[in-house]
């Protein structure tokens, strides 16, 4: 590869990773605390080729020979061209410019196994009291933990606010989201069961705000721990800056 190359895709990589991390696109596919190593990293991509285009600048006007290593790649020689698979990692940085990938979605849940495939044993754990007011907003991970694996009955007859995307999956209404331990790679969704009318009525993969009760006893092995919920009330609403759970 030539010198010139390395030097462009240098530049084009660690000013996409900048331009991700500092305009939050990035919580698209990692999560909130890796952003300071995805600057970090973009800064020093950037920094070693503002290095190596200044040491050649250097090299040309003192006629120095360049470092050894630093020639054309053998196609390059006799006038045949070098290789161009090099300009294909330009594809990712390409994407990113220019079309900045969504964070995953409807499609990657309905992929999945019907079961809240994150849910273990070891959540059924002391869980806190439940704030207080008409309505406890709760992330669906926590919902559905609780729904599991409380044996206290805590949700019973508690008014609760999920904000998630929507989901249908034969025929059956979902409220889901994606958990992600590191980055979008390893997510792994939960949803919960919507019962209620209109429920059937509405797009997938737009994101809701959904209040209502628990049904006490639907989130068993039998029903792979997809708890349901029966539905009061359905606002559409903004995706969240932050689209996964953690």
């Amino acid at each position: 590869m030539r010198r010139e190359t390395q030097n462009i895709l240098l530049v084009l990589f660690g000013g996409a990773l900048l331009k991700l991390a500092l305009t939050g696109t990035y919580l698209r596919y990692v999560k909130p605390a890796l952003q300071p190593w995805l600057v970090l990293t973009g800064v020093v991509m950037v920094l070693l080729a503002v290095v190596a285009i200044g040491r050649d600048l250097v090299t040309s006007r003192t006629g120095a020979a360049p470092p050894a290593g630093d020639h054309d790649d053998h196609g390059d020689h006799g006038g045949h061209g070098g290789s161009r698979s090099p300009w294909l990692l330009l594809l990712p940085v390409l994407a990113v410019f220019l079309i900045s990938p969504p964070a995953l979605g409807a499609d990657t849940v309905s992929r999945s196994a019907d079961s809240n495939t994150n849910r273990s044993e070891g959540a059924a754990a002391r869980f806190a009291p439940l704030p207080g007011g008409d309505v406890v907003p709760m992330t669906v991970t926590d919902f559905v933990t609780r729904t599991a694996w409380d044996d206290s009955g805590s949700l019973d007859g508690r008014t609760v606010r999920l904000v998630g995307f929507v989901v249908r999956q034969d025929g059956v209404t979902h409220v889901a989201r994606l958990v992600i331990a590191c980055c979008a790679a390893d997510a792994s969704p939960v949803k919960v069961r919507l019962d209620g009318a209109g429920v059937d009525a509405l797009v997938v993969d737009e994101w809701i705000e959904v209040t209502g009760e628990a049904v006490p006893g639907s989130a068993t092995e039998e029903t792979g721990y997809v708890p349901t919920f029966r539905v009061e009330r359905v606002v559409p609403t903004a995706a969240p800056e932050t689209p996964y759970e953690f």
